[in-house]
Order: structure tokens, then sequence, then C-alpha cells
């Protein structure tokens, strides 16, 4: 199987939004399709367990024949997903061995019905009353957790804890049916034993708790499997939470021209850097310049001008005004920045740029100035934590990118752990500051201002260090100067930010891993999402 980062998904081709779903929501959802749609349940059964077999076999095993693989299944509709998926392995020809809670008669309607076909077909199957009756090793290359699903909350227990604990203990690789059993997939939490799956596959829409941690790492590698429930089904339930996919960020990114030159590909102007802050600016103008950027210009204090001259290469630098030469950026200098950002088709407010007073006013004034769309980060932030009005003001295009820490400062709140609560109150002020916000982290969310999320699912514990957020910025500027939307420069760029985070610690390992790698990861990511690998 092609590595991939660990919470990566695996979609069908071509651009689409991929819809996240809570737990009440993927009920709902069923219930419309068999009640009142009259879609069979055994119909959506037999297409989730023979999806999660076509997955395995095209993305993990590759050659079936002589694969020994055992499935783990409880009495629920899970454990008869389990059921189909080991009757279409064993048709296959794998070598599949099932256990499951005795008796039978205790299985739900449908994994009984599952269950009778899998012992039509001759498949070895173990019925169990505790876990004494289970072999020492289960001599197996992989194993099926289809114990608990999606409806699954609170603590595991009896028989079904001894199961989970009884997966974790064999030391083989573990495939999971919708989630990870014992996993709370609206939090991603969980409250006693919990299975730690090498692969997922998650049935008809991706649940959230499997991209917040400690779901995240104990899903492993995340394949969506359609199981026939029509699109109108879900178009129903005006869903607002989506998973950024790499077919979609594919066909965002912005088209070249083949006879195009320099200024076809978007100007861009970076108002930074302060003193001891120069790498913040760099990493920004660099990230830009790697992102497809046809010009960028560094806007720094004057003092600085000589440092950055020296580390900037491709990007430009314009000294600006500098307070007593102090090396921060003077309020006397807003009408000159204002005349560069006009020839420009977008504009990076913050990387380093450091928290004087006059800078601080000098963001304060220029934000509601400029028409051109806008990033503001880090200290561009920092200059709205006490004075939000000019945020609420009429103004151009805007990003804003804080971490929970500046978003609580920005917003005078305290960060719920509540995913959506969270939620609720990035839309919240996404809409009160006109802005499309995002909120980084793992993951980093993107929100905008009619209160579309969208959960990025790349990146990793590497990429906290100083200087990503620099990264980050430039390339969503990059987008929005070549033409993107807001909205859609966010996506795009949270996402091949994570991406190249991903590569660079694959093969550098995360505990090593600094920003300005991510910049020599960029061009490989760009060609994996361009190829649709």
């Amino acid at each position: 199987m092609g590595s991939r980062s660990p919470a990566e998904s695996f979609v069908g081709k071509g651009p689409q939004e991929v819809k996240l779903v809570t737990a009440a929501t993927m009920r709902a959802i069923d219930t419309e399709a068999i009640e009142r749609r009259g879609i069979p349940g055994l119909e959506l059964m037999e297409n989730a367990g023979r999806g999660i077999a076509e997955g395995i076999l095209e993305n993990i095993l590759g050659e079936a024949r002589g694969q020994r693989i055992g499935v783990i299944c409880g009495k629920g509709n899970n454990g008869g997903d389990g059921f189909v998926a080991a009757r279409h392995l064993f048709q296959a020809g794998c070598k599949v061995k099932v256990f499951f809670p005795a008796p039978s008669e205790a299985l739900s309607p449908d994994a009984r019905h599952n269950y009778e076909r899998a012992l039509e077909s001759k498949i070895p199957l173990r019925a169990i009353e505790n876990i004494s009756q289970m072999p020492q090793n289960l001599e197996a290359d992989f194993i099926i957790d289809a114990v608990f699903g999606t409806g699954f909350s609170g603590v595991p227990r009896g028989l079904s804890k001894d199961l989970i604990d009884y997966i974790n203990n064999q030391d083989v690789p573990v495939i999971a049916v919708d989630c990870p059993s014992g996993l709370d997939v609206d939090t991603g939490r969980h409250e006693g034993s919990v299975v730690k799956a090498m692969y997922t596959f998650s049935l008809a829409a991706p649940k959230i708790g499997l991209y917040y941690s400690p779901g995240r790492e104990l899903a492993g590698q995340i394949e969506v499997i359609p199981i026939g429930i029509p699109d109108d089904i879900f178009a129903k339930f005006d869903l607002k939470e989506n998973l950024i996919t790499p077919e979609e960020v594919g066909a965002l990114l912005p088209q070249r021209k083949p006879d195009g030159h320099k200024g076809d590909f978007g100007k861009l102007f970076i108002l930074a850097g302060s003193t001891g802050l120069t790498g913040a600016a760099t990493l920004a103008a660099m990230a830009s310049a790697r992102t497809g950027l046809g010009l960028v210009t560094v806007g720094c204090p004057k003092t600085l001008n000589p440092i950055l001259e020296v580390k900037l290469t491709e990007p430009m630098t314009y000294p600006l005004p500098d307070v007593a030469k102090k090396g921060f950026l003077a309020l006397r200098g807003l009408g000159e920045i204002k005349r560069e950002i006009s020839q420009r088709d977008a504009v990076v407010i913050g990387p380093g740029i450091g928290r004087h007073r006059e800078t601080i006013e000098l963001v304060q004034r220029l934000v509601v100035q400029i028409d051109k769309p806008a990033i503001v980060d880090a200290d561009g932030l920092f200059a709205f934590a006490k004075f939000r009005k000019p945020l609420e003001e009429p103004h151009g295009p805007l990003v804003l990118t804080p971490h929970p820490g500046e978003f609580s400062r920005l917003i005078e709140e305290k960060i719920p752990d509540n995913i959506q609560e969270i939620f609720g109150l990035v839309r919240k002020y996404a809409q009160k500051y006109r802005a499309v916000i995002v909120l980084k982290g793992s993951p980093t969310i993107v929100v905008d201002t009619d209160g579309r999320l969208y959960l990025n699912p790349t990146g990793n514990d590497g990429m906290a260090t100083g200087g990503t957020g620099d990264v980050l910025s430039g390339m969503i500027g990059s987008f929005l100067a070549q033409g993107l939307s807001p909205l859609d420069s966010a996506v795009a760029a949270v996402y091949i930010h994570g991406l190249a985070g991903d590569l660079a610690a694959e093969e550098m390992g995360r505990r090593c891993l600094i920003a300005g790698d991510l910049l020599e990861y960029l061009p490989e990511a760009f060609s994996l999402i361009e190829s649709g690998r």
C-alpha cells in the first residue's frame, strides 16, 4: 500500500465535497434511507461489507490467496458488516476465520442473517462465551475489528472489553469497521478499552471524531466506503461540515497558462518582520514563492532590510519607515504601505511584525483601509486583541489564521473542549468579523462567513514548531494573489501545508522537523495533488 499520512482519507475520483457526520446524524440518515426511502437494511449491510472487502483487497492485501484474516464480530450491525466482509474475503481466496459472542440467536436480525450466509459458505465460525475460548495466538496476518460501530458510547464491558484487549494484544495489523471499537466518534475520545487500528473503513461518511486526537491516531489510515445511500438523502440534512480531500484541492489549484509570464501568476505584498523575527518574514516569503506565485515583495522595517536582502534571493524587499531605527514598522509608513499594496493582488500582514505600539496601530488602521484580499496572522492578530472594532467595520476580503491561544485572545472567550461548541464559536466570529477563519490545530479547521466548515486531515505533531504558521500564511497569501477566493485559498493551503509536513516527517521523523523543511517538500506535495495520487 502506498504511503499516506495517518489520517488521510481515500475517496472516489473527481472533486467532491465529503461530508462529516456525528453518530446521531448518521443514525438519522440510516433511518431516512431504510424507513422512509425503503432501502433494505440488508442491502446497505451487504454494500458495506463488500466495500470493506474490496478496499482491503485493493489497498492493503494486493494478493488475496493465502492471506490469513481473523474477523472478530460483535452482536450488532457492526458485527453484521464483519460477517459480510468475511464472506467476500473468503470467496476471494483468503483464509478467514470468524469469532463472535455466543449464542448466535443474540445477534441483531441483520447480523444473524449474514452469520447464516457465512455458515452456508463454509467459513470457519466460532461462537465464544468468554475470552478463554479464544486462541492464545490467532495466527492471522490481519484482524478485522467489527465489535462496536458508530452507535457505541460509554465504557466497553464484559466480553466486548475482553475482545478489544485481545485484538490489541495480538501484535497484528488491525482493520476497523466504521471506527475502532470503543471510540466515541463524536469526540475522538474513549473512556475504557479501545482498539488501536492501522486502517479504518468509515461507512457512508467519515465521522468527525476520527480526525481528533486520540481518535485520529487510533483510526490509522481512513477509507470512506459508500454503502448505497443516495446523495439526495445526505442533502436533506444540510450538512455543513466537510472533509478536505486531495481531489477537491486539485480542482481548486489555479490554472497556469503555458505562455504566461510572472505578472500573470499574481503579485503579493508581505508586511512582515521586526527585530529578532526576520525568520518569520523569510519563511512566509519563500512559502509564497514555492506556491506558484509570480512576484512577492516583503515590506519590512528599513533597519532590517540589509538582513532580509541576504536571507532572500527570489523574493524582493521594500524598506519601510521604522520606529527610531529599532526595527519595528512605524505608523508614518501607512500611506506608503497602502500605495505598495494597491499595486499588488493581495497582502499578508503579520509574520514576525512584532508588538510595538506604533506597529499595532498601523495594522489596526491598515486593515480597514485596503480593499485587496488580505490575510492577517501572528502578531498581526495581536493588534486586534484589545481593539476589535476594525474587524467589525467594512473591510476587504479577509482571512484570519489564529491558533487556539490567539483565537481566545481575539474573542476574549475561553475555547471549549466540546468539538461542536468549538465549531459554533468559530462560525459565530467568522460571521461577526466577515472573515474566513483558519483555526490552526490538530486538526486545522477552515470556516467561511456562511458557516461552511472544512476540516483538514493532513499534518502531524512534528509541525508544532516555530515558523510553520508563517509558511502557511505565505501559502494562503500566494493563492489569494493568484485569484482564489479567501475560502478556497485557505482550504487548498492548509491541506498542502499539512501534506508537505507529512512528507517531511516521513523522511526525517517528526521530532526533528523544522518549519524550513516544509518548503523543501512543497514540490512533492503539489506533485502528488496534481497527479491524483
